[in-house]
């Protein structure tokens, strides 16, 4: 599954506005048409006509490829399509001569009322995500964190996959906000965050924990496993230049690995990962240190 930006969910949002309203316009025109026999447009009845309107060309765009892999947007996909193919067929039996089946109609009403239901339960999905992302960073604020890693820690407790804590610091932010200033700062943190971001798998989630610091938990991972990772991205990082401004800064960060414990409050996996974190910070900086707790598990 994509990850979707801030400005994307907005942009989003603004598209599923639009087809709640053009939709409910469009469905009125057509029942005007079908009670008053009136000639229509021929691309109202054709097949395919749920990818022309202002929705469907946007929608089946590369604009949102990233989402249709969700399951919201799947279930509106499904529900569009099926609304436009019974307009069209009404259309076409209307226009054939034949009388409308009550039946039909309602089937097409229902449909546009569906609809509704599933564009509105994906605005409340997408609010609700625009709420618990940090607005700098674009990662996971805090919010749902806890709510998350105990979902995470269940399954480790029911033998399903092990699940791995990195905690990643900044290395000498403090230097950098007194050298270039705090809106250098901001677009070093919300850069460093975008490319771990880019980098991580779908299914990892990264949360802004404070200040420069993130917590990045990746399901079905082990010691190792998430030491390569981080190592990968920590590498990955040091190697791409941050732009600010006139300033172009290279991105460290000292990383702390741990692993979720079935017997142990998530509070303790964070808390071992930060300890960790702060080993590899005396150990030199951008490094990783990996819990021992966690190795000898």
């Amino acid at each position: 599954m994509h990850k979707i930006s801030r400005i994307e969910i907005h942009e989003t949002l603004a598209h599923l506005e639009r087809a709640i309203d053009n939709h409910q316009r469009w469905y009125e025109t057509i029942v005007k048409i079908l009670v008053c026999r009136l000639p229509f447009e021929s691309r109202h009845a054709a097949d395919g006509a749920y990818r022309e309107c202002e929705f469907g060309k946007w929608y089946y765009s590369d604009h949102s490829r990233k989402l249709r892999d969700r399951a919201g947007f799947v279930a509106v996909e499904g529900e569009h399509e099926r609304m436009h193919n019974m307009a069209s067929r009404l259309l076409r039996e209307m226009e054939a001569g034949r009388p409308l089946r009550v039946e039909d109609y309602e089937a097409f009403a229902a449909s546009l009322a569906n609809l509704r239901i599933q564009l509105m339960s994906l605005k409340r999905e997408l609010n609700t995500a625009l709420g618990d992302l940090d607005p700098l960073t674009g990662a996971y604020s805090r919010i749902s964190m806890l709510t998350w890693l105990r979902e995470q820690q269940e399954l480790v407790r029911r033998n399903i996959l092990s699940c791995g804590l990195t905690m990643i610091d900044l290395d000498d932010f403090k230097a950098i906000n007194d050298t270039y200033g705090h809106l250098v700062g901001d677009q070093v943190l919300a850069q460093s965050s975008a490319y771990l971001l880019e980098h991580i798998r779908p299914y990892d989630k990264l949360f802004r924990y404070g200040g420069e610091e993130f917590l990045l938990c990746t399901p079905d991972t082990d010691v190792e496993t998430c030491r390569t990772m981080v190592d990968r991205l920590r590498d990955g990082l040091a190697n791409t230049p941050i732009f600010a401004n006139d300033a172009v800064i290279a991105c460290r960060v000292s990383c702390g690995v741990a692993l979720l414990e079935r017997d142990q409050p998530v509070e303790k996996a964070i808390e071992r990962a930060d300890q960790a974190m702060y080993a590899a910070k005396r150990a030199g900086r951008n490094r990783t240190h990996v819990s021992e707790i966690s190795i000898r598990q």
